[in-house]
């Protein structure tokens, strides 16, 4: 498989596809998301770990609410990955994440990832190129243990374009209601943009082959939202659920 070129891949919807026309496809996702969900968490034998990454303003946290819209806080938690704390930085870095994967029956977010260690640590060089690739394998090796364990991995990279980040970012500027988002280092990390693509895409390439990532356009909240629903609806849907039966059977 040859490597995932991002500039290669559009950002935006194709032109036949609609808000309005894909409605009632995106609601009968998000409705077996929900059903499928329930089941899983009955049986309680596996669980789904829903991965998280984008540069800033790519609208991880819209996508959430939306894609699991239907799904109870019984069988949903979400986790944001943020600067380490010096506890955290004082285990390997996998640490702080192996606590929060999902325990079976339930599904886990993670809103930024693991994969923060080989990427804004990576760009702004606080390792060295040997500890990233020896963290490629230490990431693989991971997700084959949760794999093993029946916990399946859908990693979903939400790829906005540089104006839309920018247009995003000015918005937390302008609308009174997402003041609270803005960040003054989301402007500095964009000036990065290219060393970002380079590392997200050696995280494909090197994290990829046997689960492979799913590369969403984000320029659109609705199109991201829609495949998103797609892939998990899809992924639940190959694993072998069943409501159990009574005890007494």
């Amino acid at each position: 498989m040859g490597r995932i070129k991002l500039a290669d891949i559009d950002t935006k919807p194709p032109g036949d596809l609609t808000e309005k026309g894909t409605d009632d496809q995106f609601d009968e996702w998000k409705q077996e998301i929900e059903d499928r969900q329930e089941m899983m968490h009955a049986q309680g034998k596996y669980s789904l770990l829903v991965v998280l990454q984008g540069m800033d303003a790519a609208g991880k946290d819209s996508a959430v609410n939306k894609v699991f819209a239907k799904v109870g806080h019984a069988g949903l938690r979400v986790q944001a990955f943020k600067k380490p704390t010096d506890l955290e930085m004082g285990h390997d870095f996998l640490w702080r994440v192996h606590q929060h994967v999902p325990e079976r029956g339930m599904v886990q977010v993670f809103n930024r990832s693991h994969y923060e260690d080989v990427l804004i640590q990576r760009v702004h060089k606080w390792i060295d190129e040997q500890t990233v690739f020896r963290r490629f394998e230490h990431i693989n090796n991971f997700e084959k243990l949760l794999a093993d364990n029946h916990t399946a991995v859908v990693k979903f990279y939400l790829h906005i374009s540089k104006d839309q980040q920018l247009k995003e970012l000015n918005e937390r500027l302008e609308d009174p209601e997402k003041y609270y988002k803005h960040n003054p280092n989301d402007f500095r990390e964009r000036e990065r943009w290219d060393e970002y693509m380079q590392a997200y895409e050696d995280v494909f390439h090197y994290c990829g082959p046997d689960n492979p990532w799913h590369i969403i356009p984000a320029d659109e909240n609705w199109y991201k939202e829609y495949l998103m629903a797609q892939v998990i609806a899809e992924t639940l849907r190959k694993m072998d659920l069943a409501y159990p039966k009574p005890a007494n059977e």
